[in-house]
């Protein structure tokens, strides 16, 4: 598998790999690259390129997992990372496997029972997903700022964050991963084939999409952040 490097250009990556294409939007980069290097790209755009390279690295290859070099990454840039992902779920993957959805759904004719259950329990998963997610914007995210404030300024942590851990939040994603991976489960058993053969396809596709980056960022969370953060509040604890 290849381990892209600084000198790489940026266009290489793209070729290798497309779907690191909205990973590196939430970068802040857009198409257009030219010759560039990655290096180049990053001090362009202001990015620290040993996160960025992980980050690509670890979406590319799911082998690639680097925690040493994670862990000494600022939470602040973990999160600010995570909720430009979030944002994608919300504007794009959301409304994009819905459209598929839809274009398969006028498609068929009868009574599509089928398709109306997978509807169903589409609907239900991103429910789900959704409250996870706002959990995290809502709670996790600002107790963790919290946190590294008090860390880094030696104050104590707002009386409001008072009585949290990380542990307290219990970020499982087993849950909503296994969700993804059971409504995939459908599609391929169960839809039924009087269907449009490509557009069940993309429908499917965007599905496998959706599980890929959500189990990345899932590892991204669990294996890096909740361990930058534990070890936060123990140094804390200890004084």
């Amino acid at each position: 598998m290849v381990h892209f490097k600084g000198s790489d250009k940026l266009a290489k990556l793209i070729h290798a790999n497309q779907f690191l294409l909205p990973v590196i939007n939430r970068f802040g980069i857009r198409l257009g690259f030219k010759e560039r290097t990655v290096s180049q790209i990053c001090d362009e755009f202001g990015i620290d390129e040993n996160f960025f390279l992980t980050i690509v690295n670890t979406y590319n290859n799911e082998d690639y997992f680097p925690e040493s070099d994670l862990l000494s990454f600022s939470p602040r840039l973990i999160i600010d990372y995570l909720r430009k992902t979030h944002s994608y779920y919300f504007n794009y993957l959301f409304p994009e496997v819905e459209r598929r959805l839809e274009r398969v759904l006028a498609g068929c004719e009868g009574s599509c029972d089928d398709l109306q259950l997978i509807k169903k329990f589409y609907n239900k998963y991103k429910e789900e997903l959704s409250k996870h997610i706002e959990e995290e914007e809502d709670k996790v995210f600002p107790y963790i700022l919290a946190i590294i404030d008090a860390w880094e300024n030696k104050v104590p942590v707002p009386e409001k964050f008072k009585g949290y851990s990380m542990q307290s939040f219990e970020q499982e994603h087993t849950n909503v991963d296994q969700k993804i991976y059971d409504l995939k489960n459908i599609v391929i058993k169960y839809l039924n084939a009087s269907y449009d053969d490509n557009d069940c396809n993309a429908f499917l596709y965007s599905i496998f999409q959706f599980e890929k980056d959500l189990l990345d960022h899932a590892r991204i969370e669990d294996k890096i952040l909740e361990v930058k953060v534990i070890e936060l509040e123990k140094q804390l604890k200890n004084g």
